[in-house]
């Protein structure tokens, strides 16, 4: 099986393109304004092969698809505290729930997933990350341990993501589990906030499926 590899916190036109260019399958966007990797206009280039994800925390709707418009968005990524009837809102504004990505975060003591259930109907993907300090908001480039996922018992796919650097390639060939459909990086392979090195990227692809395939 081929994982997809989303790639965040890009903001960049030019940087986008080297990153789609170096396999990448996602390219997200961030808009939650307190984030230094904000996309605060539409870059100069947009990806044409990879998909295009919106991330977003807690925001109106009419912020979340104002978005959706300007930059084209394919699949929308829910990293705050949405509930399944802002979900429900969603679909009524269009937004199938094949395009929507919830976030839930991935604590050392968390033993089931039930707090997924109630959005098994309204969401395609989910994504586990780790747990954010009191008060913090957005991503913590930090890991989790990835066994706890085998609790994980839900009929949606999951994207992994947590402080995965280019380091992660050979622990991640060695994690599976049956609803697992790829990984998300970000921090761990900037060279600034908000631009990624793409041979790096690159390099990282490349690991992953020579590990996966031996």
């Amino acid at each position: 099986m081929k994982y997809r590899l989303k790639v965040c916190g890009m903001t960049d036109g030019e940087n986008i393109r080297a990153v789609e260019a170096a396999g990448a399958d996602m390219i997200g966007m961030i808009f939650c304004d307190a984030s230094p990797r904000r996309v605060r206009s539409v870059p100069s280039y947009l990806p044409k092969r990879a998909a295009r994800v919106g991330v977003f925390l807690d925001d109106l709707l009419d912020k979340v698809l104002a978005a959706v418009r300007d930059f084209g968005l394919d699949y929308l990524q829910l990293h705050g505290s949405e509930s399944p009837e802002y979900c429900r809102a969603l679909a009524e504004a269009g937004i199938s729930p094949e395009r929507l990505i919830k976030v839930f975060h991935v604590t050392a003591d968390r033993t089931d997933f039930s707090d997924c259930a109630p959005y098994d109907d309204l969401c395609g993907c989910y994504l586990f990350d780790t747990k954010l300090p009191t008060g913090v908001a957005g991503g913590t480039g930090k890991s989790f341990d990835w066994g706890i996922l085998q609790a994980y018992h839900g009929p949606r796919p999951f994207l992994l993501s947590g402080g995965i650097g280019p380091e992660s390639s050979m622990a991640l060939a060695g994690f599976r589990h049956d609803k697992l459909i790829g990984y998300d990086i970000n921090s761990r392979f900037e060279t600034a906030p908000g631009i990624k090195n793409p041979t790096a990227i690159a390099e990282f692809i490349k690991t992953i499926e020579y590990e996966q395939n031996k």
